[in-house]
């Protein structure tokens, strides 16, 4: 379910946006400028964020709290702009989109799908993820349920090739033609040295990736 982080202080509107998103099968939690919005979106960590605009705080410093929240976690974010505010008021603004109150609920919610799976479709092609494991292919940082784990450039290039590949089945030769090259004169049991290396660094009892298949190889695990 879509979890909408909402920075709003008139509680009127906190009401009609908990009415309207509830009946699209979305959760949502509110929070105020003074009350910390950093630490709500990491702590409730939300799929978007909405901004209830007025002048105060004006919308320089708005523009600097979502370039704040962007650097802690990329969330896609919306604005809500009254309509007395002034015609230029979104040049000011860091955010994805903007929607002038008052609003139709359905066109908030199809503007929340949009900036979603706008969002997925470039992280998809940004991040390789399974289950508590993420490869983030743009900075090369591999991480599991959040801790970041140290790979050797060897480890990372095995990871990147078998999660990106779940279910494939690599033998050992293959293996060692893809990563180290076909001119790589050393025996395949480099290959073992290394996935017991990276299982050591990945895996422990709560979390198994790659699996052994007798004989041939490895693959990673593809879950249901």
């Amino acid at each position: 379910m879509t979890h909408v982080l909402i920075v709003a202080r008139d509680d009127e509107t906190k009401s009609k946006l908990r009415k309207s998103l509830a009946h699209y099968d979305l959760t949502c939690s509110f929070t105020s400028y003074s009350n910390g919005v950093r630490e709500a979106v990491n702590s409730g960590k939300p799929d978007i964020l909405l901004f209830e605009m007025d002048e105060n705080p004006p919308a320089s410093d708005i523009r600097e709290l979502a370039r704040r929240v962007k650097r802690t976690r990329n969330l896609p974010v919306i604005a809500l702009i009254p309509g007395e505010m002034p015609d230029n008021v979104d040049h000011l603004l860091d955010v994805d989109d903007l929607i002038v109150s008052p609003y139709d609920s359905k066109e908030l919610i199809l503007r929340i799908n949009r900036l979603l799976h706008r969002t997925e479709s470039a992280e998809s092609k940004e991040l390789i993820k399974r289950d508590d494991l993420k490869i983030d292919l743009i900075t090369c940082e591999v991480t599991v349920e959040g801790r970041i784990v140290e790979l050797t450039f060897k480890e990372y290039e095995l990871l990147k090739l078998l999660a990106g590949n779940p279910g494939r089945v690599y033998t050992r030769e293959a293996l060692l033609d893809k990563i180290w090259g076909y001119d790589y004169f050393g025996g395949d049991r480099t290959v073992d040295v290394h996935i017991r290396r990276l299982r050591s660094k990945i895996e422990d009892p709560d979390h198994t990736f790659i699996d052994t298949v007798r004989n041939i190889g490895y693959r990673f695990i593809k879950n249901p």
